[in-house]
């Protein structure tokens, strides 16, 4: 095994279970220390036993160094503490996978409130907390001249990239979490950071509820996709969104401009139909684009 993340610092959010445990594993076999963050949850968020021990046993049991996290990666203060533990334990911070959450699947017309900010809470915050606690970090680290070589890897979805029937509110969340990408990367860049996501096509908790998984890649799959991105060798890539599915590694163009037509002034309504019909002829439909 190659030593691609030697002394560098990881947390990994959601890594009791399913993809987040495989990340932690990936990241410890490449010589990184690793935050193994886990609040304990269930598939729908329901709180349990928390299996993170368990897998900070196996990094340690093949050599490697790992500290059990439970904070709630949505609250703001316990994300800042979660950050600062790394830090004191293992001397800073160089990794931030975000990977935790659990969903609560409706068709638009049954989705409670409650619902909607469970979800919401659970990814697109418990991204951004983070995330937020980290990148304060790094900025000063580099103010202080000790810029570090820091890299996140945020984790959407094909449902937040193209949409999916059933799950609006998840759909909309990693989303959300896939724009929130480009901006902190294009905002991080100056002090050392990239900032990537993955959305991963695996067998898990979340997915064997929903779908026909039989034909699905295992969670480890996606994992050496995460370790070449955590690692100092991924410093010109960042921005990118990538779908991992199984043995395909996919790039994602994301919304992008089409065909356009200018009025010259302010747009007339009557005028609006034929000219926007004949834009739309133009442009692929978004079966095409998006297999909706």
């Amino acid at each position: 095994m190659s030593r691609l993340l030697e002394g560098r610092v990881a947390i990994v959010t959601g890594a009791g279970r399913g993809i987040g445990r495989a990340h932690a594993l990936e990241l410890a076999r490449h010589g990184a220390k690793v935050v193994v963050n886990d609040f304990g949850v269930s598939n729908n968020g329901e709180k349990t036993d928390s299996p993170a021990h368990e897998v900070v046993a196996e990094i340690e049991a093949m050599g490697g160094e790992a500290v059990v996290n439970g904070a709630d990666v949505a609250d703001f203060d316990q994300a800042a503490a979660m950050v600062q533990q790394a830090i004191d334990t293992f001397g800073g911070l160089d990794v931030l996978v975000n990977n935790a959450g659990f969903v609560r699947d409706r068709m638009l017309v049954n989705a409670s409130e409650e619902e909607f900010d469970a979800v919401m809470r659970v990814h697109l915050k418990g991204h951004f907390a983070p995330l937020r606690h980290a990148a304060s970090y790094w900025r000063a680290e580099s103010k202080a001249g000790r810029q570090r070589v820091a890299r996140v890897i945020n984790t959407t979805s094909g449902a937040g990239l193209q949409g999916s029937i059933g799950q609006v509110v998840y759909s909309a969340a990693k989303g959300g979490i896939a724009t929130m990408t480009l901006v902190a990367a294009a905002e991080l860049g100056r002090v050392g950071v990239t900032v990537n996501a993955i959305a991963p096509v695996a067998k898990t908790r979340m997915t064997e509820g929903a779908f026909d998984t039989s034909a699905m890649a295992l969670p480890e799959d996606n994992s050496p996709i995460v370790a070449w991105l955590a690692s100092e060798e991924a410093g010109d890539v960042t921005g990118r969104v990538i779908e991992v599915d199984g043995s395909v590694v996919t790039v994602e163009n994301g919304w992008a401009h089409g065909p356009s037509r200018d009025a010259g002034g302010r747009w007339e309504a009557e005028k609006v139909g034929p000219a926007l019909r004949d834009l739309l002829a133009q442009a692929p439909s978004p079966e095409a684009v998006y297999g909706a």
